[in-house]
């Protein structure tokens, strides 16, 4: 079984486990921790904190559970693995990308990463020639572009792990081959250096400050940390590299910067998709629905007053968001806008749109 069916077959048993009667007190207490969760400012720091201590009480709460009397440290922790999911994902769209510099550190680096890739070459970086295989690069590259198609902490810490051992038996295959000694990570980081460069995976810096802030602290070690350390590294060394970083001429780093930005300027500018996500569910409401399976014989009292309270919420943050939207003055390349005589707006669609209705009618 792969790591993504073993993923799955803990997140699902976890949920079975949450569906036992006996459960209801540790249900309870996650629906509680993540409604509370929405009622504090948004702040990585503070939020990591709430976080990393509620996981701390449910796994002494787990522990000495009657539904996990009897189980094996495996069993167990499988359980803590399908909490973490199940809690980060209902908190997904408030922490993940949470703040303003973090957006703008994103976009920074894909905007250098595009720019890199229109001319940096593996002898830049002093990669030897021994090390070039394009296959084994590009399976890494694969892997590491996955990063954003997890919500999970562990998961996407999973498609760095799967990114790196691609590389590290790139490197042992090498050293057998070629009779050489592979000299760790002085030939490990360029690789990977480069591997992100041609990967460009989504928000680098978000994913990998999430890891940092959600990832269960007891399980960020070892050959999970080493990899994760690399890759904090690549990216730091990306977002701050020059001509002095590269086996490179300053003056043929700077033209050629120039040159692919001017590229990259002719082209045709799309709207910045983290940017504009930032902004539309920076200004949100609460990001999960802990009702939604409810009965209305199930509320309490209490239940009540939450989601009065939530409501509430909800409509002051429509509103925010309405005007947020109207600020941003999105405009779709497909669609031209104008403004008629008395002020209205009405939009044209392209001229193959015309036809295609013009026919359909």
């Amino acid at each position: 079984m792969d790591a993504a069916s073993s993923n799955s077959v803990t997140f699902y048993d976890f949920l079975d486990r949450m569906r036992n009667p006996a459960s209801i007190d540790l249900v309870g207490s996650i629906k509680s921790f993540i409604v509370s969760f929405s009622f504090h400012a948004t702040n990585p720091v503070n939020d990591s904190k709430r976080f990393q201590d509620f996981l701390l009480t449910m796994e002494s709460a787990i522990r000495d559970h009657p539904l996990w009397a009897g189980s094996s440290e495996e069993e167990v922790e499988q359980a803590l693995e399908g909490l973490e999911k199940y809690v980060i994902t209902k908190l997904f769209l408030r922490i993940f990308a949470s703040s303003t510099e973090d957006v703008k550190i994103d976009h920074e680096i894909t905007n250098k990463i595009n720019l890199l890739q229109s001319f940096l070459k593996p002898e830049h970086l002093d990669i030897p020639s021994y090390l070039h295989n394009q296959s084994s690069w590009l399976l890494a590259e694969k892997e590491l572009q996955k990063i954003n198609a997890s919500k999970a902490p562990r998961e996407k810490l999973m498609c760095i792990l799967n990114c790196c051992r691609v590389i590290n038996n790139l490197l042992l295959n090498a050293s057998m081959t070629e009779n050489r000694v592979i000299a760790g990570a002085d030939d490990f980081l360029p690789v990977l250096i480069y591997i992100t460069i041609k990967a460009n995976p989504p928000q680098l810096h978000s994913n990998l400050k999430f890891i940092q802030l959600y990832r269960r602290q007891s399980k960020l070690i070892s050959e999970e940390a080493y990899y994760f350390t690399n890759l904090l590294s690549a990216k730091s060394f990306i977002f701050d590299l020059d001509a002095k970083s590269l086996s490179m001429d300053k003056l043929e780093f700077e033209e050629r910067m120039e040159a692919a930005k001017a590229s990259h300027q002719a082209a045709p500018v799309e709207p910045n998709a983290a940017l504009i996500s930032h902004h539309l569910t920076n200004i949100r409401g609460p990001p999960s629905y802990p009702f939604m399976d409810a009965q209305a014989e199930e509320l309490t009292v209490r239940d009540v007053e939450t989601l009065l309270s939530l409501y509430k919420d909800v409509v002051t943050k429509y509103t925010s968001l309405r005007r947020a939207v109207e600020k941003l003055n999105i405009h779709r390349p497909e669609q031209i806008v104008q403004k008629d005589k008395i002020g209205s707006t009405r939009e044209v669609e392209s001229e193959k749109v015309g036809i295609e209705r013009s026919s359909a009618e």
